[in-house]
């Protein structure tokens, strides 16, 4: 999908009776109060009785839609509700989303929240981010949607911001809402190429026989049960003069059965968006292209199919890491961390100033952080870079320990470490990033984003997020990389 139209609107005499317009509605002790900077004084009054009317209160996550008062030239208003806290820029990005999400149809839609800066930056992107509809295969994608204006204005750099960070974002949930029959680690290779087209972005595709002879272990182990051959994908962003280097690792099982320790048949649903990490250093790493970050970037995409067949890994089978380090298999569903030892220790080579991995690693971050935080750990530097990030660009990431203890926990009597502790169920999401850190270099800033969480948002819409794939942390690793 592409995104819709944009154009400001320096004035509500710009506004057309076809036009569906969006103000925010706050809560307050009076009762709600209507948020709509750019419109004179008369017409949010008429606006706040119109509310009080239909008994619109403003709690977050709410819109109500409405015929306009009698002095407005629109076709109707959507209000949308800011809660009772703070006016940020974090609110106006979520509240613009809400009211987004709920209009699928009509001209052009017209969002009055705010008039300039870092509000209306907020607005645009929030106001995007809502209009992403999924797209079902096989049908077209030339469906009638609104185009989107502004009240007030916004200067070239941030409108690009917005949108290329928009654009990633819906990358993401484009990827990751196909279905596994559809994408697979080759048709995935095939389809962020297409989308490199143009870029100068530098690609490298290792195959099944070359992971071999590169000494890929992870990766080969979990691929070879599976027909789909086992794919690494790299991307390489070369600016003329880069102020640093990051390395990126993602998580790409296309589809994840569980391997020989096989998932139950409902655990198996939704196991396509286990490649999402993957598809976001994807869509950060061409945005960050687009964006002509003064950041070097080398990002690893793991990719495979953990499928049960005759040629699969077993449980007690023994594998060699890129650099060497041997890992007993004990749980052939502990996959994702496996294929990310090898991105992670092939990052660690380059000694960048900073490496960065994102994966659906593990139902434990779920249980203990839900759906909207992602679990996040590594060094000190590292956690406290994407911690900035994510508070810049309004996402929810929660630190989380490394306890030493726990490593004990993976010793292995035939190999360096094991990829699981069986039948342990404290602490997984902990233990998880205890196994990767050990094929992390010596001294390298780094930090793991667990995202089993809000990659997926299984309940209601909420802001700007969808039911379904969230492209969630997308926005957190580009703002990292641009930083």
């Amino acid at each position: 999908m592409t995104l819709p139209t944009i154009s400001f609107l320096d004035s509500p005499h710009a506004l057309d009776t076809g036009d569906i317009l969006v103000v925010g509605l706050q809560k307050t002790d009076q009762g709600a109060v209507v948020h709509a900077p750019g419109l004179d004084d008369d017409t949010r009054e008429a606006l706040t009785s119109l509310a009080t009317a239909i008994d619109a209160d403003g709690s977050l996550d709410s819109a109500w839609r409405q015929g306009p008062p009698a002095t407005l030239r629109v076709r109707s208003v959507v209000f949308t509700g800011l809660g009772d806290e703070e006016m940020t820029a974090d609110r106006l990005r979520e509240s613009a989303g809400y009211a987004a999400l709920q209009v699928s149809k009509g001209e052009r839609v017209v969002f009055a929240l705010a008039e300039s800066g870092d509000e209306l930056a907020a607005v645009v992107e929030g106001a995007l981010l809502g209009s992403h509809r999924v797209q079902k295969p096989g049908k077209s994608a030339n469906e009638a949607r609104p185009t989107l204006a502004f009240l007030g204005s916004l200067d070239d750099a941030a409108l690009s911001r917005a949108m290329v960070s928009t654009e990633a974002v819906w990358r993401v949930r484009d990827l990751v809402t196909m279905p596994p029959n559809l994408l697979n680690p080759v048709s995935f290779v095939d389809h962020i190429t297409s989308l490199a087209g143009g870029t100068g972005l530098e690609i490298e595709v290792l195959d099944e026989t070359k992971l071999l002879a590169e000494g890929m272990g992870g990766i080969s182990a979990v691929g070879k049960g599976s027909q789909n051959p086992p794919r690494l994908m790299v991307l390489r962003y070369r600016p003329a003069s880069p102020t640093r280097h990051v390395a990126l690792v993602g998580k790409g099982i296309t589809f994840d059965s569980g391997g020989l320790s096989l998932k139950a048949p409902n655990a198996m649903v939704g196991m396509k968006y286990d490649m999402t990490g993957a598809a976001v250093m994807a869509a950060a790493t061409l945005a960050a292209s687009a964006l002509s970050s003064s950041t070097s970037i080398t990002a690893y995409l793991c990719l495979a199919e953990n499928m049960p067949s005759g040629s699969a890994s077993r449980p007690n089978d023994v594998i060699t890491i890129k650099g060497g380090k041997t890992v007993e298999i004990l749980n052939t569903d502990a996959e994702g961390r496996l294929v990310m030892a090898d991105g992670l220790a092939l990052a660690s080579e380059l000694s960048p100033d900073l490496i960065i991995d994102i994966a659906t690693l593990t139902g434990a971050a779920r249980i203990a952080l839900g759906e909207r935080y992602a679990g996040l750990m590594g060094t000190p530097e590292g956690v406290a870079e994407v911690e900035a990030s994510a508070a810049r660009v309004g996402e929810r990431v929660w630190g989380m320990p490394l306890p030493h203890e726990l490593r004990s926990l993976l010793a292995s009597d035939v190999a360096d470490i094991a990829n699981a502790k069986p039948g342990e169920v404290l602490g997984g999401m902990l233990l998880a990033g205890v196994f990767l850190k050990e094929f992390v270099g010596e001294g390298i800033p780094w930090a793991h984003l667990d995202i089993a969480g809000p990659a997926h948002n299984s309940s209601g819409a909420f802001g700007y997020t969808p039911k379904g794939a969230s492209g969630a942390l997308t926005r957190t690793v580009l703002d990292v990389v641009l930083s």
